[in-house]
């Protein structure tokens, strides 16, 4: 998958975990002060309905889901290569944008695992789509490689300036790209780069500008707005080379797997079905009204305790007592009649799934 910024910030877990102690410790004190009290249970009533609690219970259910199934796939070394990576890309911000995010680089690290545990399951999904109508789908819209020049500059009047340049009569794109590009892996070979339309390391705007031009051809300015930050770069593109498209799609089925498998790595909704299918397979039940919402669109809710439905069969088999010993009175029946049907709907309701959320 790309890589992602720090994302889902997990900056309440000490909410959650107050959570599940409240199950157990309901009057114990967290807060005491002159002739007032805060306990478990008070705190967990006021934060449960908080958007951000419970896009960490869900987080936290997720990622333990998923690393009792998955757990051995996924290595430390895994982990502290990719939290490094990130740490390096951020330099001296890192800290800062850890602080943003209320986030502890031990609770980052356990973010990234749970990442790459549900990547894991997302691409061993996706090979399970890798069947010829797939294949031959994917290869409708297949462009084979093409050989670029590409320069990337960082203010629009900096294009323009080189855009000038490069399509003056006799201009050596090669030398500009060396003089003026920002792009440090293809700068020093004169922006020469190759790729095809299932390459991720280049953005889809420029793929499809460079992919409409004839050999020898220049591009146009190509602004592309940055997803994360909203800056933008701007490209100029020179097509040096394309290749003829084969009719046989066998001919590229490993680039076309690779497409396959990262568009599928890639859709929210493919991603969803996959988490969606982990857990109703764990048999997670939501016992919590106000979580239900959170989790509807994986799961279908059960917010009903054990605790509760023992309380539902003492007051109904009550219920039925008081019907026999009062069996001269047609109102009562009537009532206890009408108490047993509600009671039989809202059970028939609770196993309902929830409707999906998108």
């Amino acid at each position: 998958m790309k890589k992602k910024i720090l994302t889902g910030a997990v900056t309440l877990f000490s909410v959650v975990a107050l959570a599940a102690c409240s199950q157990t410790a309901k009057d114990k004190d967290i807060v005491t002060m002159k002739g007032e009290t805060i306990t478990v249970s008070e705190f967990y009533d006021q934060v449960k309905n908080n958007g951000s609690s419970q896009q960490v219970l869900l987080q936290m259910a997720i990622k333990q889901v998923f690393e009792e199934k998955y757990g051995k796939k996924v290595t430390d070394k895994e982990v502290e290569e990719a939290f490094e990576k990130m740490k390096s890309a951020y330099g001296s911000a890192f800290q800062n944008v850890l602080a943003q995010s209320g986030m502890t680089e031990d609770a980052y690290r356990d973010q990234i695992r749970a990442n790459k545990l549900v990547e894991y399951a997302v691409k061993k999904a996706a090979e399970k789509e890798l069947t010829d109508d797939n294949y031959k789908a994917f290869f409708e819209t297949y462009t084979p490689e093409v050989t670029a020049q590409i320069i990337k500059v960082d203010s629009e009047e900096k294009a323009k300036e080189v855009l000038e340049k490069a399509k003056a009569e006799g201009a050596d794109f090669g030398q500009l790209a060396k003089e003026n590009s920002t792009d440090k892996d293809t700068k020093d070979k004169g922006g020469e780069v190759k790729f095809d339309s299932t390459s991720t390391t280049i953005p889809d705007a420029v793929k499809k500008a460079t992919f409409a031009l004839e050999e020898n051809g220049v591009s146009d300015v190509i602004t592309v707005r940055g997803k994360q930050n909203y800056s933008a770069s701007y490209y100029i593109v020179k097509l040096v080379k394309k290749s003829q498209k084969s009719e046989k799609w066998t001919d590229y089925k490993k680039q076309l797997k690779e497409g396959i498998l990262t568009q599928k790595q890639n859709d929210a909704s493919f991603i969803r079905s996959v988490i969606s299918k982990e857990l109703k397979e764990a048999n997670l039940k939501v016992k919590d009204p106000a979580f239900q919402n959170v989790f509807a669109q994986y799961v279908e809710g059960d917010t009903s305790s054990s605790s509760s439905k023992e309380e539902s069969k003492s007051q109904s088999s009550s219920s039925e007592e008081k019907k026999s010993q009062s069996s001269s009175s047609e109102e009562a029946k009537s009532e206890a009649s009408s108490s047993e049907e509600s009671k039989s709907e809202a059970a028939h309701t609770e196993e309902k799934p929830a409707p999906a959320a998108e």
